[in-house]
């Protein structure tokens, strides 16, 4: 009887002991509830004691957390849908406010934090344009609401340390995807008419400019041509001059050759003359 009365009261002590250590592993915290009361918050990692029976703990993790979340659809200014796909970072800064606001339930504190983050977002996407949150800078957009979600998340005693836009599209059910296309079509096409137009100026000057060196040239080869048969006319008169001067008599015969010879080209032409008239002065007998 006695044997089994120490070996009760050992398993009774052991089981006490185990009831009274807890250990905090490396980047985790716990609180002690005494009766269900707070006593204790933020304890360190390591090796902790609480009153067995009366005190229980529960310990947290404290790590960098990532918070999912299920792509949200949103409006922009222009009453234009965007599908935002999402994530936040964060951790446990209060295990007081944590387990008072969720219980100690992490599936909780997400449910929770979500509209938070789900608003924010909104409210930003709202108050621009389709191109401003497609091709702005999305770290803007998240560093502006970062604040206003950490106001919200303090309540859980949770603070998000950073938020992330994964991909930003448009939804392919609605005609924003249209809209958008062709939109840059018709800019393509303002493009292209632009440079089509400044091609047909620039080919037209090009013309203007060519037609007018052809109107110089050709204008200064003809100044050019008048002048040299001009020239060549008057070395030809004065060449007939010598020739004439030197000798009139033969240089009348051959103007009269050359008379006759146009007067005769056609053989069909007849030339009813006097007998003694000049022109046949080369053509009589007696010559």
């Amino acid at each position: 009887m006695r044997f089994h009365a120490w070996m009760a009261g050992a398993v009774a002590a052991l089981m006490l002991l185990m009831g009274s250590v807890f250990v905090v592993n490396e980047g985790h915290t716990a609180i002690v509830l005494n009766l269900g009361r707070v006593s204790r918050v933020n304890l360190q990692p390591g090796l902790h004691f609480k009153w067995p029976l009366v005190e229980s703990a529960r310990v947290f993790d404290k790590r960098l957390q990532v918070l999912p979340a299920e792509p949200e659809r949103y409006l922009t200014s222009e009453r234009k849908d965007v599908s935002v796909d999402f994530f936040a970072v964060g951790q446990i800064e209060d295990a007081r406010a944590f387990y008072r606001a969720t219980g100690g339930d992490e599936s909780a504190a997400i449910a929770r934090l979500a509209p938070i983050i789900k608003d924010a977002l909104r409210n930003e996407i709202n108050a621009r344009t389709l191109q401003e949150a497609v091709s702005g800078d999305r770290t803007t957009i998240v560093k502006s609401q970062l604040g206003i979600i950490n106001r919200g998340a303090s309540t859980l005693g949770v603070r998000i340390l950073d938020l992330r836009i994964k991909q930003l599209d448009l939804p392919t059910d609605s005609r924003v995807i249209d809209d958008v296309y062709n939109r840059m079509r018709a800019q393509r096409q303002q493009v292209a008419s632009r440079l089509r137009a400044e091609g047909e100026e620039q080919a037209n000057e090009i013309r203007a400019g060519a037609d007018r060196d052809q109107q110089v040239i050709l204008a200064e080869a003809e100044r050019d041509a008048q002048k040299s048969r001009g020239e060549g006319d008057a070395e030809a008169a004065r060449i007939y001059a010598e020739a004439a001067n030197r000798d009139p008599s033969f240089y009348a015969f051959q103007r009269s050759l050359e008379a006759y010879r146009k007067a005769f080209s056609n053989n069909d032409s007849v030339i009813v003359l006097e007998r003694n008239d000049p022109f046949l002065q080369y053509m009589r007998s007696d010559r």
